[in-house]
């Protein structure tokens, strides 16, 4: 995501008067490399984080380790980072690549790379294959500026399928965001909304940036730039249909990646915008 002059403002207003939180803790700055963290996901026994950046940054993937060095860089040969936004894996802990950035929600090639896991111990891998999809509801390219809710910057896998949630970049923001649900197979697949919930109405504090769920399928965390939007007691996968809470990170920054790192920890990632952020932190759920 390209850093917008209103949220560089509102990261000099709010650097000044944020609170220190006690729950996020700072664990470590990223690799000065990385300028444009756009996701993260963990691979618990090697306690590695994979990596990626957005739109303008190489078509690579990179594994930081606990110390928060650069632990390897591995390009993705057969795939072109047109805007990379998250970055997941799955039960066999395969990682998938998010190719789904669409800022202007003109994008018609939208897809989702697919990276064995024998494949992460080479400096050069080849993306197993593409998923690519589009979204029924979305019936011009670009459809009108009140209507800009193809935009997705979340998401994660579980049980075979894909699951996106929606940046909403309308004209008036109401904290509108939809779930669409993706089967995880080669070719082109069907984008099925499964349904849409509401944040706030104040972009800069409610706009969504990453997605993830807990191992045991029983949480869903969502990130803005200074919260973090929690699911729980949801029926199947119908996680709006669940209690929805908002938590307070009293820590505004341009984060844009989040991870369970079990079932009750989260690790978070932002990008360094005015000398506030680029750092990984770790927030225990309560």
């Amino acid at each position: 995501m390209k850093k917008s002059i209103l949220f560089s403002f509102s990261v000099i207003l709010l650097a000044c008067q944020q609170k220190d939180s006690s729950d996020l803790k700072a664990l470590y700055p990223l690799p000065k490399k990385l300028k444009e963290v756009s996701g993260i996901t963990y691979f618990p026994e090697t306690n590695l984080i994979y990596t990626l950046e957005d739109s303008g940054n190489a078509n690579e993937i990179y594994a930081i380790n606990a110390e928060g060095k650069l632990d390897k860089k591995i390009a993705i040969t057969n795939a072109t980072n047109v805007d990379w936004e998250d970055i997941t894996k799955d039960k066999d802990e395969n990682i998938y690549i998010g190719d789904f950035g669409n800022n202007d929600n003109e994008r018609q090639d939208l897809c989702i790379y697919k990276v064995n896991k024998n494949q992460l111990n080479s400096e050069n891998a080849t993306a197993e294959y593409k998923v690519l999809f589009s979204y029924p509801e979305q019936k011009e390219f670009p459809p009108n500026k009140k209507e800009l809710f193809f935009d997705v910057e979340g998401f994660f896998e579980y049980q075979n399928y894909f699951y996106l949630f929606t940046k909403n970049r309308s004209k008036i923001f109401d904290g509108t965001a939809f779930i669409y649900k993706i089967p995880n197979a080669a070719g082109t697949q069907k984008a099925v909304k499964i349904g849409e919930f509401k944040t706030c109405n104040n972009y800069n504090h409610c706009v969504l940036t990453s997605a993830t769920i807990s191992p045991d399928g029983k949480k869903v965390a969502l990130l803005s730039h200074d919260k973090i939007v929690l699911f729980e007691n949801f029926p199947g996968d119908l996680f709006h249909k669940g209690t929805q809470k908002e938590i307070q990170l009293n820590h505004f920054s341009q984060k844009e990646a989040i991870v369970f790192k079990d079932n009750f920890t989260l690790l978070i990632a932002d990008e360094k915008t005015n000398k506030v952020g680029g750092k990984v932190y770790e927030f225990i759920l309560r």
